[in-house]
């Protein structure tokens, strides 16, 4: 992927957001703390395609507008991101569109397109992303209301069409996730 659009797949894996959701992410919405490695990003709106350009809503359920934890191991990511990609007033997006507005999902899919093939999948679509957090992490498991405020579902049939479920509290989760990472399973 293209710099500028590397923090937002890895936000999409590991933090579990959705396109409209990362696309209305605002400087403001995002909370780090370099020297402890730890993270909160608030998702409370998302930004959807109209007829007549973009439009800010809220996130698709009440359930959708949360603080989910930043895995240690993206702390550093998203600084990076911000100091290179995203202007330094708090209402500047953190993945705007060349002519710094809403991003496009075209814009981005044509990019994401080419670096799915060459990552020899195919198959794989942006809406993914969200549940190959879960399995990257290796958290199997039953059906978790606390998986579900993680990633934004209202119900658990949501949930399970997602096919994940963790355990434990959002900021646990998020730091045995970046634990693999280093560590490996």
């Amino acid at each position: 992927m293209p710099q500028q659009y590397q923090a937002m797949i890895l936000m999409a894996s590991w933090c579990a957001m959705r396109f409209g959701e990362l696309t209305e992410l605002r400087r403001r919405d995002v909370d780090l703390d370099a020297d402890k490695r730890i993270g909160v990003i608030r998702i409370d709106r998302a930004v959807v395609r109209t007829e007549d350009g973009f439009a800010v809503t809220t996130p698709k359920s009440d359930a959708g507008t949360r603080d989910v934890a930043v895995p240690p191991h993206l702390v550093g990511v998203i600084q990076e991101h911000l100091a290179t990609h995203v202007g330094h007033d708090d209402d500047d997006l953190l993945f705007p569109a060349h002519h710094g507005g809403h991003l496009a999902p075209s814009t981005l899919y044509r990019r994401f397109y080419a670096a799915r093939e060459a990552a020899g999948r195919p198959d794989l679509r942006f809406h993914d992303l969200a549940p190959l957090r879960g399995r990257a992490g290796g958290f199997y498991g039953r059906h978790d209301r606390r998986a579900d405020a993680r990633l934004g579902h209202s119900t658990p049939a949501a949930a399970m069409r997602y096919q994940h479920a963790a355990q434990g509290r959002d900021q646990t989760i998020a730091e045995l996730m970046s634990q693999l990472v280093v560590d490996g399973p």
